[in-house]
């Protein structure tokens, strides 16, 4: 059985960086597509990045889009977000998602997705 687990969450003050990973195990990560969304405290998850199975093909939400990357190690089995020039309002708890199949596309909606992540928490403060 799959499972994704989210690492690298911190606190970081604004204008900072960091760069959270999603390891997948159980599987291989060349079969899945990858989203990251993140949850704020009384919101609702926002998609923040996608990855196709390929690599080839991303998404990004004009909120992030410029200051997040997402990337795939399929060697690693992991997938990572960077994250920089971080604003208070990035402050939310990130959760990666997986749908499995090699699709040469990805979706920001997470009703697509198979399988969720426990999530890292990143805080942005000084």
């Amino acid at each position: 059985q799959v499972q994704l687990v989210e690492s690298g969450g911190g606190l970081v003050e604004p204008g900072g960086s960091l760069t959270l990973s999603c390891a997948v195990s159980g599987s291989t990560l060349d079969y899945y597509a990858i989203g990251w969304f993140r949850q704020a405290t009384g919101k609702g998850r926002e998609g923040v990045s996608c990855i196709s199975s390929s690599g080839g093909s991303t998404y990004y939400p004009d909120s992030v889009k410029g200051r997040f990357t997402i990337s795939r190690d399929n060697a690693k089995n992991t997938v990572y977000l960077q994250l920089s020039s971080l604003k208070p309002e990035d402050t939310a708890v990130y959760y990666c998602l997986a749908k499995l199949g090699k699709y040469s596309y990805c979706s920001g909606s997470k009703v697509w997705y198979n399988v969720w992540g426990q999530g890292t928490q990143v805080t942005v403060s000084s």
